[in-house]
């Protein structure tokens, strides 16, 4: 079985692309969803992130993201230090979850796939690309955030230039270019393979 990474900037369209992917019956693992529900079910990883960052961490049982968020993307120090201690859990338990998958392959989407050494582990990255004047209008209308606060996330990660070239396949997103082409394009691809 392929192990696929899928990865974009913020904003990219990467979890788009990764829901046709599904419509093709193709598992997908979400790091961004896995990792959140990780800091609530994992008891020890749980503690450390109150040990990181305060009680305030959590409120009413459930993750404080904005909290954190507040703490990580002004600060790359915490930042790392929070991916020091999310992603060897997230890593094992993504071999768990792959361990249990029967598709010719699998995809994981993760907005730093690169930034953490992740990608080491897959046999391919597919990089979702788009305009940055439009992944920060797409940022802003979901999250509810200004412009200033997208940029200092995108400062956070790798640029597309930097992505693209540990890349081996790119999808464009930028609402002119057909993604149901471009995904279908790969899923033979992948599924030949």
């Amino acid at each position: 079985m392929l192990k696929i990474g899928l990865t974009g900037g913020i904003g990219s369209g990467k979890t788009t692309v990764a829901e046709v992917f599904k419509q093709l019956g193709i598992p997908v693992y979400s790091s961004d969803d896995r990792a959140k529900a990780l800091m609530l079910e994992n008891e020890p990883l749980r503690a450390s992130v109150i040990g990181l960052f305060g009680e305030q961490s959590y409120l009413e049982g459930e993750l404080n993201r904005a909290y954190i968020a507040s703490k990580v993307f002004s600060n790359k120090e915490q930042l790392n230090k929070l991916n020091a201690l999310v992603h060897p859990v997230l890593k094992k338990d993504f071999e768990v979850w792959t361990a249990t998958q029967q598709s010719a392959y699998i995809i994981k989407e993760a907005a730093i796939l690169f930034e953490t050494g992740a990608y080491k582990g897959l046999d391919k990255v597919i990089l979702v690309e788009a305009p940055k004047e439009l992944k920060i209008s797409r940022v802003v209308q979901r999250d509810g955030i200004d412009h200033e606060a997208v940029l200092a996330r995108m400062d956070k990660q790798w640029s597309d230039e930097q992505k693209r070239e540990r890349s081996d396949h790119v999808i464009i997103n930028d609402e002119k270019s057909s993604l149901l082409e471009q995904v279908l394009k790969l899923h033979d691809i992948f599924s030949d393979e």
